[in-house]
């Protein structure tokens, strides 16, 4: 699916584009005019995770759940879990930061990495550690991704990074094509206030 085609949550809809026209997220670092879409900002993510804003949009998540895109590891950990009626919870920290459901569907949809299992990332993360060395040149995300709901977040913000953790699973939507979640962003939008 193009991504031009993904109906857009208004608040993304106000963010900065690249020159192809993808809304640019509020993490994404800017190198002489362009955007990096593939690494991280760790000012501007601080700031969404101290502000609790949307790492997508910038602006305030309410009290209460907050969405984000998983890969193929920790969407079977997750199917597994609830598959056996066991809570789950990763207590490995992750460097993506949370955001509205409207704005982690969206995204499963038009980030080309997270929509499809034979999707590729185009650079290397800056500087691999524990954290990022599966974010390699190349490398295929695989299997079946997920936008998933938590309760609650946790996060600390270091000298170099900023961490977070998700508390209780309140949504788990898999997908192999992050397509099929059209009708779920579709009905989310409308749901909102105009």
């Amino acid at each position: 699916m193009r991504f031009d085609a993904v109906p857009m949550p208004s608040s993304v809809r106000a963010r900065p584009r690249d020159p192809r026209g993808y809304p640019v997220p509020a993490i994404t670092p800017w190198e002489d005019g362009q955007p990096q879409f593939a690494l991280t900002d760790y000012r501007r993510q601080a700031d969404c995770a101290n502000g609790r804003l949307c790492s997508v949009c910038n602006t305030l998540m309410p009290r209460g759940p907050v969405w984000r895109v998983v890969g193929a590891t920790e969407s079977a950990a997750i199917a597994e879990a609830l598959a056996a009626g066991r809570p789950y919870r990763n207590l490995a920290p992750t460097m993506e930061g949370p955001g509205h459901r409207a704005c982690m569907l969206y995204a499963s949809m038009v980030c080309p990495y997270l929509a499809r299992p034979n999707a590729r990332r185009g650079f290397s993360a800056a500087q691999p550690d524990e954290l990022t060395a599966h974010v390699v040149r190349g490398a295929a995300r695989g299997g079946t991704g997920a936008v998933v709901g938590f309760g609650d977040y946790e996060y600390a913000v270091t000298s170099t990074q900023v961490l977070f953790r998700f508390l209780d699973v309140v949504e788990f939507l898999p997908h192999e094509d992050a397509a099929s979640h059209l009708p779920e962003l579709e009905a989310e939008l409308a749901a909102q206030p105009r």
